[in-house]
């Protein structure tokens, strides 16, 4: 779900656009494929939902809306995110609470 890289840290996000809220929904998949599910209420029409997504992570790890970049699966719910200016040790401490909801 997580791994650090020199740039910072790389964060594996399952999104799901359209939702009553944005919020951290939990973990989709287990093991090395886990990815982090992420609720975003934009609908997924002309990058809303990217925009919306970027915004809610950069807020939740402290970060500027600059330093979150999408890597890959722009138009996939499934996305890699680069986060910049986080450790890894940081990021995983702001995500454990999140990790045991069903």
């Amino acid at each position: 779900m997580m791994r650090a890289t020199t740039d910072g840290v790389i964060l594996a996000v399952r999104a799901q656009p359209g939702a009553k809220k944005t919020a951290i929904a939990g973990v989709y998949g287990e093991g090395a494929t886990a990815q982090l599910k992420i609720a975003v209420h934009a609908p997924p029409l002309e990058g809303r939902a990217n925009e919306a997504l970027i915004a809610f992570v950069a807020e939740a790890f402290s970060l500027p809306r600059r330093a979150v970049e999408i890597i890959s699966g722009e138009s996939s719910r499934s996305k890699t995110l680069l986060l910049r200016g986080i450790t890894h040790a940081d990021a995983e401490r702001l995500v454990a609470p999140y990790l045991h909801i069903s």
